[in-house]
């Protein structure tokens, strides 16, 4: 078959890492691109800003698929740039539950993990021997790169050329959830189990275990052993957005920062053009595209098409609520981190929902050294997940939200020593912090819940249903982190080089 005209324009609207690395991959490949963000700095969720001398993550704190093979050193091996300098994360996470001083050590070291699951949850063996095994089946599946789920001959051509007998032994639990498992194997009653299961899996799929695919668990809760591993990059999570835009820009791409896209023109099923304003001198036009890569979320996606598909935005609308995130940023004297702190932590409190709703915080710590803070100091980031909604419908924000970072900091002061003279920073982010930096629908984090109805093959599509329109990042397959967002990245070039190449 022929390929169709190779377009003139393409159009990636948002500068995250899943915008940025699918503008990078195009222009290396030759394609006209643009790529417009109303934010000042690239990066999305997954960028940075300053204070005082520190250099704080936004949203994302860690990174996979650094190592070889791993989609960030694939990406930029093509691209021809250095990956970025990173330390592994071991443990990946130390996790407390309430009452407990012994954290549950998630390690790198495959063994000593295994060791740790079963001192920490006697009788559970059979379920990790499960998850082990669908996570390597799943894992090798997805290294060979298919399309999920397949729109057309050639994305299932992609898909049926990834699966090999190996595959097979993760068909027969397509449709189970984590808590369909816990049952099969008569650890439902365990719940202390189930109570760290909840909190790892929330941080990564955005619903806890009774819900969320045991597919997509099994490689979520298996990534961070070797030889996978989670990293905490050198510099900030801002280097991943650095080299991307050094490569687009190096490549003849242009990246507009400060503008805003309002709308998709989609006439008869057909992307022609978006419109866009520039938010330092509020001057709008008309920017013609042959071709569109939307680097938003599904809710986004429809308010900006003109004419979004009836369908479409049907099943949109009957998604569940996605949850937001409060999020406290505290520069702190080295005096304030105990000796040997882990880079990431996890606690859950007794108690109603002080902080938030599900009442636990992920922390990240910065590591001496590693450009995030001046030296003898560090910065401390701390996040709870919470109901979007009470934020925009609450007529004390501010009380809110200084409620919040008061019981935080009380929370947090359990472990750490957060007295008044090892505080020097303090700031926080709510939902509307986020809406407001980053232009996601209420300030929503994380993309969809992984649940049956929206994992894999049965989740959107990067294909819309608008011709010559593509989705990219966190609401389509794999999911959330900046891993999984750039697997989508490379699916859609893949998918655009298959049309047009």
């Amino acid at each position: 078959m022929a390929n169709s005209p190779k377009p003139q324009e393409i159009i990636v609207i948002g500068a995250g890492i899943g915008g940025l690395t699918t503008a990078a991959l195009l222009a290396h490949r030759g394609y006209s691109v643009k790529v417009f963000d109303q934010a000042i700095v690239p990066g999305g969720c997954a960028s940075t800003f300053k204070r005082r001398g520190f250099t704080f993550d936004v949203g994302a704190t860690q990174v996979a698929g650094l190592e070889p093979g791993g989609i960030h050193h694939r990406i930029f091996q093509e691209l021809g740039v250095p990956v970025p300098e990173a330390s592994p994360c071991d443990p990946a996470c130390a996790v407390y539950l309430p009452g407990e001083t012994e954290p549950i050590n998630v390690w790198r070291d495959p063994l000593r993990w295994r060791d740790e699951q079963q001192r920490q949850f006697p009788g559970s063996e059979p379920f990790w021997q499960l998850m082990r095994t669908l996570f390597r089946a799943s894992w090798a599946f997805q290294g060979r790169d298919p399309v999920l789920p397949p729109r057309n001959l050639w994305d299932v051509s992609r898909l049926l050329g990834a699966v090999r007998p190996g595959t097979l032994v993760t068909v027969p639990f397509t449709f189970w959830t984590v808590g369909d498992a816990l049952r099969w194997f008569g650890l439902d009653g365990d719940r202390r189990l189930r109570t760290f299961l909840d909190l790892q899996l929330k941080l990564y799929s955005q619903v806890e275990a009774e819900d969320t695919a045991l597919l997509y668990a099994a490689t979520a809760l298996g990534v961070s052993q070797d030889p996978q591993g989670l990293y905490h990059l050198d510099g900030s999570m801002q280097v991943l957005s650095d080299r991307l835009q050094q490569s687009l820009t190096r490549d003849g791409a242009t990246l507009h920062m400060g503008h805003r896209v309002e709308a998709i023109h989609n006439p008869d099923k057909q992307v022609t053009g978006v419109s866009i304003r520039n938010l330092k001198t509020q001057a709008t036009w008309t920017e013609s595209a042959d071709l569109v890569v939307a680097n938003v979320t599904v809710q986004n996606l429809v308010q900006l098409l003109d004419n979004p598909p009836s369908g479409y935005r049907h099943r949109v609308d009957k998604l569940p609520p996605a949850s937001g995130a409060f999020v406290i940023y505290l520069g702190v004297d080295d005096a304030a981190i105990p000796a040997n702190c882990p880079p990431h932590l996890q606690f859950l409190y007794d108690g109603q929902g002080d902080i938030a709703e599900n009442n636990s915080l992920f922390v990240s710590v910065s590591r001496p050294g590693d450009g995030r803070a001046p030296q003898g100091q560090a910065t401390l980031i701390a996040s709870s997940f919470t109901d979007v909604r009470q934020w925009w419908n609450t007529p004390d924000y501010d009380q809110l939200k200084d409620h919040y970072t008061q019981a935080a900091i009380a929370r947090l002061n359990g472990y750490f020593d957060l007295s008044p003279q090892h505080l020097i920073h303090i700031e926080a982010a709510t939902p509307r912090t986020f809406a407001h930096f980053t232009a996601r629908e209420a300030g929503v984090v994380g993309g969809l819940g992984q649940r049956i109805s929206t994992f894999g093959p049965f989740g959107f599509a990067n294909r819309t249903p608008v011709s010559n329109l593509w989705l990219v990042g966190d609401c389509t397959h794999p999911g959330e982190g900046t891993a999984g967002v750039s697997y989508s990245a490379d699916t859609v070039v893949r998918q655009i080089d298959a049309k047009f190449g």
